[in-house]
């Protein structure tokens, strides 16, 4: 099992496209499209997107985006979980957990959860007449934690385990997809899912729990096990909902005054040594031999170019040893400095 043989060459740095589904904002579709050509022209090589995203909408945004390519010369991740529908319906009805509200200018078509074998290969097939391609490579399951579910989410698990697993599993061995594994906002269901002894997964897209702010329960257990395993992990929001980026959101919420005042310090040690924090952040998520990539997400096309000058700053040695000094990174937590001796 490993994600990493599965992405283009050398990949380090992913294109993450919940923002092309109108995240936070109503986003203009020529701002939309040049986003997603800028990060081509930097190179960009791996995009991951979910019918979630805007109900679709990131989905059709990328697929239009990338029609004009190649398709073997890139590598394409969805979800499964949710099957968007024609029928609308109240978009601010919509019970999302704790991303409740976060696709508010999405499309208005239905959201259904599923997670049933035929659901999920429904949801591929819906994708990829959404992305107007014959195939993707990589299909996670999609939030099936207890940011969304709750109390009921390990009911909400063994119905995916039943369910989509196994029908990815089936795929997977038939070569229609390269691989499979959860897209989570937590550290739990990875490490369920680690311990199945039938329908084991590729890898994990984890999102915002191996970041700068948050990444202690992580370590404990997942990192080291996934390493393990080759069961790799995809870095998903690695500004933190955008507060390690100069945003104001921290879990898709507003930042509280403890997260602030954390990022304030990072910033202050960063500043000391001419460090920007989009660098450390990505170099930081980077530097576990777990973590097959990282996949910041953009909707303006500059900020594709600052995440690859990001990933390949040099960042002075002293200012890894302060973080660890000052506890603003696990005592266990790899760091470049380790990784060069």
């Amino acid at each position: 099992m490993s994600i990493k043989d599965k992405l283009p060459a050398g990949t380090l740095l992913g294109f993450g496209t919940a923002p092309l589904g109108n995240m936070f904002r109503n986003i203009p579709e020529e701002e939309a499209q040049a986003t997603v050509h800028a990060a081509w022209q930097q190179g960009v090589r791996y995009y991951d997107t979910a019918p979630f995203y805007g109900a679709g909408l990131a989905e059709i945004r990328l697929g239009a985006a990338l029609a004009q390519h190649t398709r073997s010369e890139y590598v394409i991740s969805t979800k499964v979980g949710r099957v968007i529908l024609d029928e609308v319906e109240d978009v601010s009805a919509r019970n999302l957990g704790e991303k409740s509200g976060v696709f508010a200018f999405g499309r208005p078509n239905k959201i259904v959860n599923d997670y049933s074998a035929d659901a999920t290969l429904r949801s591929i097939d819906d994708s990829l007449k959404r992305m107007k391609t014959d195939h993707v490579e990589i299909v996670w399951v999609h939030d099936v934690a207890q940011d969304f579910y709750g109390d009921e989410w390990l009911t909400v698990f063994d119905t995916a385990r039943k369910g989509a697993f196994r029908a990815l599993t089936r795929l997977r061995n038939e070569g229609v997809i390269k691989a499979w594994g959860l897209g989570v906002n937590r550290v739990e269901p990875c490490e369920l899912a680690l311990d199945l002894e039938e329908a084991q997964p590729d890898g994990f897209l984890l999102a915002g729990r191996y970041t700068l702010l948050d990444h202690d329960r992580a370590l404990q257990r997942l990192m080291p096990a996934a390493a393990a395993r080759k069961a790799e992990i995809v870095v998903g929001g690695p500004y933190s909902s955008g507060v390690l980026a100069g945003g104001a959101n921290f879990e898709y919420q507003a930042a509280s005054p403890e997260i602030l005042a954390k990022v304030a310090l990072i910033k202050a040690i960063a500043a000391r040594y001419n460090v920007s924090i989009k660098a450390a952040a990505l170099q930081f998520s980077l530097a576990n031999p777990a973590v097959a990539a990282v996949i910041p997400g953009a909707s303006r096309p500059d900020r594709i170019a600052e995440d690859q000058a990001a990933v390949k700053e040099v960042i002075p040695a002293d200012f890894w040893r302060e973080m660890r000094a000052q506890g603003m990174v696990g005592a266990n937590a790899p760091l470049p400095i380790d990784r060069e001796g």
